[in-house]
Order: C-alpha cells, then sequence, then structure tokens
C-alpha cells in the first residue's frame, strides 16, 4: 500500500471467526481464502449502504473483480476472531476501488486493495447504478 492511501469514502468493519476448514494443514489460514473474506466485506458495506448485492443482480449486473493486490503480514489461524475493515476509496462511471485490513488484536494480518468493475450479463462494462455512484457525493 502507498504512504499516502487514499482516503475512504466509507468504510464497514466485519468480524469473522476463522472456520476449521479455512485453513491449511498447519492450522494457518489457507491464503486463498483473504479474497473469500474480502469479498464478505464488500457484500456487507453494500448493504449497510442500502444495497443488497442479490437485488443488484436480479438487474441484470454484476460486480466483479478487475484487479486484486494482497499483501499478507502474519498469519492468522483456527478459531481467530479478525476483524477486516473494508473501505471504498474511488468510485468511477463503472469501476469501485477498495482498500482492506485484516488484524487479530493489533496485529496487521493482510492488507490489500481491488479495483471492481460494474458489467452487464454478457460482460460488458456497465455504468454503476445511481445508488452506487451516489456514495461519491
Amino acid at each position: 500500500m502507498s504512504a499516502n492511501p487514499p482516503q475512504p469514502i466509507t468504510s464497514h468493519r466485519l468480524t469473522i471467526r476463522v472456520n476449521y476448514h479455512e485453513t491449511d494443514g498447519q492450522r494457518r489460514v489457507h491464503h486463498a481464502n483473504y479474497l473469500n473474506y474480502f469479498e464478505r466485506g464488500r457484500v456487507e458495506m453494500l448493504r449497510a449502504a442500502g444495497t443488497r448485492y442479490r437485488e443488484l443482480e436480479d438487474s441484470g449486473l454484476m460486480l466483479v473483480v478487475s484487479e486484486m493486490n494482497v499483501r499478507y503480514h502474519s498469519a492468522a489461524q483456527f478459531d481467530d476472531e479478525l476483524v477486516l475493515t473494508t473501505h471504498l476509496v474511488g468510485v468511477r462511471k463503472v469501476r469501485l476501488s477498495h482498500v482492506y485490513q485484516i488484524h487479530c488484536g493489533d496485529t496487521l494480518i493482510v492488507d490489500a486493495d481491488s479495483i471492481i468493475a460494474c458489467v452487464d450479463a454478457t460482460g460488458r462494462p456497465n455504468r454503476l447504478p445511481e445508488s452506487l455512484l451516489a456514495l461519491a457525493k
């Protein structure tokens, strides 16, 4: 992450308990599961902002990951309680930019940033709904 990360437009916190099936043979969270955590954070952030992802898909739109950058700092283990903070840092015509941080207590486990694109049923870029564009105002 850059020395001066973008200022959040909005943020959301989610507590996650590490399940056993999310871990590898050493009881540590398998690295791929952090991507699932980030998606949960985005979905819950949308819900908190008044947009249900399910309704977005029912309208024929999808939000797809077009870029994800992850930096691993420490390991989380089975039964740890993690706090995921999802920051929406950018809204453009067809894209949302997020920054994520997962902590276990005071320890930074992982941080990441993503670009999420809005597409229609054919996979072509589509303008974000007004409810999401309004987040930038």
